[in-house]
């Protein structure tokens, strides 16, 4: 049994537990989907200086048809990461196949992504700008506590420290 948006849509918790979004927010970001895919189409495929056939001509690909089956896919594969083989498996393909197809929906994800607005901006002088457009106040930061390289100077060393004794236990 291979799986398929066309099962899976039917089970909204299914739905849900695969990649995290509810039918409305699956079919709001298969429109960015549909966008981003095109636009890789058009220009992998279709405006390619030695291209033989027209795009479509040959054989025929019989795994990920719809373009609801690309983005189950890939954000089946993003949330769950599953190994290449058992995700190759539930899709209906081999390993190498499903390898293809998250190196390139991987791409076209990002791009439908950034196209829906959905991408956090990485440029601080561009943030302000970005949080005035805001409708809603209601943000979350991002306090994860890193490894910093340090100066070697002890004076300047204490601007820079956390307080923290110990890596990776969450004690102090």
């Amino acid at each position: 049994m291979v799986c398929s948006y066309e099962q899976v849509h039917e089970h909204p918790k299914l739905l849900l537990a695969m990649t995290s979004l509810t039918q409305a927010e699956f079919q709001q970001l298969l429109s960015h989907f549909q966008y981003a895919w095109d636009q890789y189409v058009q220009q992998h495929y279709v405006d390619r200086d030695d291209r033989q056939r027209q795009y479509g001509a040959g054989r025929s690909e019989a795994t990920l048809i719809t373009l609801e089956d690309k983005l189950l896919f890939i954000l089946y594969s993003v949330k769950v990461y599953p190994l290449q083989e058992i995700l190759a498996f539930e899709f209906g393909m081999v390993q190498s196949t499903a390898n293809e197809w998250m190196h390139i929906l991987s791409e076209v994800l990002q791009k439908a992504l950034d196209h829906g607005g959905y991408v956090p901006e990485r440029n601080p002088q561009q943030l302000a700008t970005v949080l005035e457009s805001e409708a809603e106040v209601t943000y979350g930061i991002d306090g994860t506590e890193r490894p910093r390289q340090r100066p070697r100077d002890a004076e300047k060393q204490k601007n820079y420290y956390s307080g923290k004794k110990k890596h990776g236990t969450g004690s102090v």
